[in-house]
C-alpha cells in the first residue's frame, strides 16, 4: 500500500482540527460527482466513499484522501484532482471488503498510476 496516496494534503486538512466532511458535495475537475457518504482521517490509512447518486446510478466509489485538492466549509464542498471518467473507471466499490487491506491495495494501484495528486491542480 503507498501511505502517502490515503493521507490528506497538510496544506488541505489539519489533522489537530475536527471536520467532519459527510454530506459534503464532491467535484471533480470536471463537475459535480456526488456527495461523501463517508470519510476517515487516520494517518496513512484515510479516504472518501462518495455516493454518485444518478451520475452513475446510484454506485459509490472509494476515493484515497491524496485525491482532495480543497475543503470549502463554507460551502460545504470537496474538490478532487480527478476527472469524472478517472473516478468512473476505478475499481468497483466492495461494500463488504473496503476496510480490507487487499481491496484498498487494488485502489491504490489504480489511482497509483497518476501523477501524485494528478490533474488541474495536482501538487
Amino acid at each position: 500500500m503507498q501511505p502517502e496516496l490515503w493521507n490528506y494534503r497538510a496544506d488541505v486538512y489539519d489533522q489537530d482540527k475536527s471536520l467532519d466532511v459527510a454530506g459534503y458535495h464532491v467535484e471533480a475537475t470536471d463537475g459535480k460527482i456526488g456527495s461523501v457518504d463517508e470519510a476517515t482521517y487516520e494517518v496513512g490509512e484515510s479516504y472518501l466513499v462518495i455516493d454518485t447518486g444518478p451520475w452513475i446510478f446510484g454506485k459509490k466509489v472509494l476515493l484515497p484522501a491524496s485525491t482532495v485538492t480543497q475543503i470549502d466549509p463554507q460551502e460545504k464542498k470537496i474538490y478532487v484532482a480527478r476527472t469524472k471518467q478517472e473516478i468512473k473507471d476505478a475499481p468497483e466499490f466492495d461494500e463488504s471488503n473496503f476496510r480490507e487491506p487487499a481491496y484498498r491495495d487494488r485502489v491504490g494501484e489504480y489511482y497509483g498510476r497518476f501523477p501524485f495528486g494528478g490533474g488541474p491542480g495536482a501538487f
